[in-house]
């Protein structure tokens, strides 16, 4: 677990709350990709991020692998009470599930490995190297190439960057929109994007990154 991860949930048992969520979200047919505890303006936020079940074993696309509203509330619905009776969260906070998004945070190598061939913006501990470059490159934002031996090739325009796995600070998706569509050509006007590229959100707007698809508030007892 990086860092980030481990801040993420200071103060709570990551493994505990896995067992716990885990089954519950394997019984409405998905599958945990991330549990965050953050602080936001309006408080602390439980934010659990699914997709559907066997996505990441079968490599699917962030667009294939998405699963819709009614998914995320009954989770949300059946979690709610599972946590308030082991107190895991020390304190009031806001449980969210939702999905990750078209602009996934990327977390760990089996990630950059499905996501192959995909654009990523990777922050670094310390660098790439480039030439011409004074000092190395801490930000990398290309296409991810392939991996080997805990080490991605990200193409940025014609240079290939090597970055070591271990030093990625953090690193997600980048998403791109697609090309303008042409005048005149029917079936083709008011949307640049397919069917379920985007996320929806409690309230039904789309949104390209896709907070929680469902909220509840929550005070431990």
């Amino acid at each position: 677990m990086s860092d980030a991860r481990r801040d993420a949930l200071k103060g709570i048992d990551r493994s505990k709350l896995e067992e716990l969520v885990g089954p519950v979200a394997h019984a409405h047919g998905a599958e945990v990709v991330d549990i965050e505890f953050k602080q936001d303006p309006q408080g602390w936020v439980l934010r659990v991020l699914l997709e559907k079940l066997g996505a990441a074993a079968e490599k699917l696309s962030t667009e294939a692998a998405a699963i819709d509203l009614e998914v995320c509330s009954n989770v949300s619905r059946e979690l709610s009470p599972a946590l308030d009776a082991t107190e895991l969260v020390p304190h009031a906070y806001h449980l969210e599930v939702g999905t990750p998004g078209v602009e996934r945070t990327l977390r760990g190598e089996a990630d950059f490995v499905r996501f192959i061939g995909k654009k990523a913006k990777i922050k670094l501990h310390e660098g790439v190297a480039a030439d011409g470059a004074a000092a190395a490159i801490k930000v990398v934002v290309g296409i991810l190439e392939g991996v080997e031996g805990g080490v991605a090739t990200v193409r940025e325009g014609s240079r290939a960057h090597a970055v070591a796995l271990s030093d990625v600070s953090s690193a997600r998706l980048v998403f791109e929109f697609g090309p303008a569509p042409k005048p005149g050509k029917s079936g083709k006007t008011g949307s640049t994007s397919k069917p379920g590229t985007t996320s929806k959100s409690a309230d039904g707007s789309g949104d390209p990154k896709s907070k929680a698809q469902a909220e509840r508030s929550k005070r431990s007892v």
